[in-house]
């Protein structure tokens, strides 16, 4: 136990800089999903977001949660269960239908004028939107603003060098009483080169702090979910931002 409290209090690395010219292609994300490489993907859902759903909730009814870089998310489905609306935007077309299948959803799709070879796939009660296109090409859809925004595994797998514009684009999405959760990850990033990518507390601080007020709601040991890491520490940080 004191040896799990003394790594929970392990400092951030102090160098944000180290993985700064680290690059995903979109293409390479769209292979990992053809080639099932998605040991992101959580089957039961995320554990932390079902722990600290009432807060992120408030017991609101009819709100529109946005999903950024969505995948095949169950936790899409646990909101629209519970009466909100859903957007998520994801690049693989494969993931956006493997949702589909695997929760047992009827849905239609059409293309996206707006963005040339992009399609939005709609659940057939409505209450589940994805569409297919890069996140940075988005705002030409005019998706309208979001009560609620749930970040997993997105802010942590767009390249560090986009994550002002993408800040930018969460940002213009949020209406007036808004939360945003989102899940990091912290460890040494000069033993693993991501994804996820490391993100420490100054940068969410950087980029989101003259907007939000920033809480972190939880920090938990994460290295079994990330034991091919070679790091020798390994955490995952909730935070909520209002």
């Amino acid at each position: 136990m004191n040896d799990t409290r003394t790594l929970l209090d392990t400092k951030e690395y102090p160098d944000s800089e180290v993985q700064k010219n680290r690059v995903i292609t979109l293409k390479e994300w769209q292979d990992n999903w053809v080639n099932h490489k998605i040991g992101f993907h959580q089957a039961e859902g995320h554990q932390l977001l079902k722990k600290h759903m009432d807060t992120f909730l408030k017991g609101e009814s009819g709100l529109r949660v946005f999903f950024p870089l969505c995948g095949k998310a169950v936790e899409m489905k646990w909101f629209a269960d519970l009466g909100h609306s859903v957007v998520g935007v994801e690049i693989s077309e494969l993931g956006i239908r493997e949702f589909f299948m695997e929760q047992n959803l009827s849905y239609s799709e059409e293309p996206i004028t707006e963005i040339p070879g992009a399609k939005v796939f709609k659940s057939s009660s409505g209450t589940i939107s994805l569409y297919c296109c890069s996140i940075f090409d988005l705002p030409r859809a005019n998706i309208g603003k979001f009560d609620r925004i749930w970040d997993r595994g997105a802010f942590v797998a767009v390249n560090p060098s986009d994550r002002g514009r993408y800040t930018g684009i969460m940002l213009s999405l949020l209406r007036k009483g808004f939360l945003y959760l989102m899940s990091v990850f912290s460890y040494d990033p000069t033993k693993y080169g991501g994804t996820p990518f490391y993100v420490p507390e100054s940068e969410i601080q950087t980029l989101f702090g003259t907007k939000c007020n920033i809480l972190c709601l939880e920090k938990v040991d994460a290295i079994e979910k990330q034991n091919n890491a070679g790091t020798d520490y390994f955490f995952e940080k909730l935070y909520l931002l209002t």
